[in-house]
């Protein structure tokens, strides 16, 4: 049946993710000369999704009715606790896939061009391939904990392609405050998992459906606000309207495919697919009308305040994005639906042609309204995004750091000198290392050094250990082999060193991520 091709719809972009990252490290695709073969791997792996997403809505409107819930087989499963790899097929899901893909292979054909000569020209479209992976398995995913696989990478794909100019320390710092404040969502998505799993009986879409009348209000309130705290933090909507401005710091096609069109409009769909809940629960609604109010005019006035193309854009998105939400709260869901699809595609066309326009334009995009700039209060207001992040810097950001201090402070002046550590030391790192600072210090006595030994009970008990297993190492062990085994010892330390060094870079680490990614496929 065609319905069993759904795996390969998210499947084959994560795939040409992974063979692009493999690729690079084993040289046949790097530098200028790789760009082609990249662009046609990624540009190829979308279209043919795009080619599945369209047989399905074919055989959907030949028959009249979507095919609905696909399932597989379980994927995750603990006594009662069951997670089936099963997909939705019914018209809000095939909709949004087909726009999905769309805008992506529009995209990716564009950042052929925008990004050719680029140092980074394989890893953006890595990146790129594996966020349209997670988009259309955001979309397609048949129940909670699918979805939230796709959410997780989605948020992962951000964070990478925000802080792609990575010497720069604006565009990581964006990339960390964006990636921090998502947190706070994934939160709320976890949370409405977990409590749909034991009050609802279930994670897929239709038990949801199917359920959700024998449980009463408040089980269904609480459930519904932690997949609505998911849905306004990836969405920026208030309170969490301060990270999505600094998004811009990325490439122009990912701002276009992220925040312009594809990403920011995964709450909406989220609140879409969770319509029997929500209309359950009128405070969540009232908190949807109001929360969406706010930052629909949050973003028209932020809007009129900026001087350059994709900052108002961006804000004009986000307003947009709040009308969806206080549609949902009024319980105008076919209209958001309608809204969500027109706004995703028409932004992308505006987003995409950004570059181009501010060639064509001089100066400022548009100028300030004249009833804006005589109100001298709200025109502040608005140029300084109504102190949003100087609320969210002295709320959460010094806070925390405050807090982080106290737990450095503690570990410095209680755990280190417990076991013997003083303040500014560096831990020994191998063995050799710890017998060579202690030779070091017992040769030296009566000079101060950075590492002292035998401080304290646990000091003592760790010195003691650690000499005894260094005359096992030393007597039995390496002196057995002569130092034939020791050196080779020494080498094969330095590699494993080196290899350490490796994965502790960002490239390295979106590879494991991929992996485990395609694993888990």
């Amino acid at each position: 049946m065609v319905e069993s091709l759904v795996v390969w719809i998210p499947g084959l972009p994560a795939l040409v993710a992974a063979s692009i990252v493999v690729g690079w490290f084993t040289g046949r695709n790097r530098e200028e000369a790789g760009e082609r073969a990249t662009a046609l791997l990624a540009t190829g792996a979308t279209v043919l999704s795009l080619l599945l997403l369209l047989v399905l809505d074919a055989a959907a409107l030949m028959m009249e009715n979507a095919p609905g819930q696909v399932s597989y087989r379980p994927w995750l499963e603990s006594g009662d606790f069951q997670v089936m790899f099963s997909f939705t097929l019914d018209r809000l899901s095939l909709a949004m896939a087909t726009l999905v893909a769309t805008i992506a292979v529009l995209t990716l054909r564009f950042s052929v061009n925008y990004m050719h000569r680029e140092g980074g020209f394989q890893r953006f479209f890595a990146v790129l391939c594996l966020f349209v992976a997670a988009m259309l398995l955001i979309v397609l995913a048949g129940n909670g904990v699918m979805m939230f696989v796709g959410w997780e990478v989605a948020g992962l794909s951000s964070y990478l392609l925000i802080g792609y100019a990575y010497d720069r320390s604006i565009a990581t710092g964006n990339a960390v405050r964006a990636l921090v404040t998502n947190r706070f969502g994934d939160a709320g998505f976890i949370v409405g998992i977990v409590l749909t799993h034991h009050w609802l009986l279930g994670l897929e879409w239709p038990q949801i459906v199917a359920h959700v009348q024998q449980v009463d209000n408040l089980h269904v309130g609480l459930i519904a606000g932690g997949f609505m705290l998911a849905a306004l933090a990836k969405s920026g909507q208030f309170p969490f309207v301060g990270w999505l401005p600094r998004a811009l710091e990325g490439p122009t096609p990912s701002s276009a495919i992220f925040y312009g069109s594809l990403m920011v409009h995964a709450g909406v769909y989220l609140l879409l697919r969770l319509e029997p809940l929500l209309v359950e629960v009128p405070v969540i609604m009232g908190l949807l009308v109001c929360l969406g109010g706010v930052t629909t005019f949050y973003g028209f006035f932020s809007g009129l305040a900026q001087t350059d193309v994709k900052s108002a854009l961006l804000f004009s998105t986000q307003s947009q994005v709040g009308m969806m939400f206080l549609a949902c709260g009024m319980g105008w869901f076919e209209f958001a639906f309608w809204h969500m699809l027109a706004h995703a595609a028409w932004r992308a066309y505006l987003f995409l042609n950004a570059p181009a326009y501010m060639h064509l334009v001089h100066g400022p995009v548009r100028h300030v309204p004249s009833w804006l700039a005589n109100n001298l209060f709200l025109y502040a207001a608005a140029t300084r995004r109504f102190w949003v992040d100087t609320l969210e810097e002295q709320l959460i950001i010094r806070p925390t750091q405050a807090l982080s201090q106290d737990v450095q402070t503690f570990d410095d002046l209680v755990i280190d000198r417990m076991v013997g550590h003083i303040h500014g030391g560096r831990n020994p790192s191998s063995l050799e290392e710890w017998e060579a600072q202690r030779q070091k210090f017992h040769e030296n006595e009566g000079i101060d050094i950075d590492f002292a030994w035998g401080r304290g009970i646990l000091g003592n008990m760790l010195e003691r250990i650690a000499s005894q297993l260094h005359r096992f190492e030393e007597r039995l062990l390496l002196g057995s082999g002569g130092d034939g085994l020791l050196q080779s010892l020494r080498r094969l330390g330095h590699i494993l060193e080196l290899t350490d060094n490796l994965l502790e870079q960002p490239r390295y680490l979106l590879l494991l991520v991929v992996l485990t990614f395609v694993v888990i496929l």
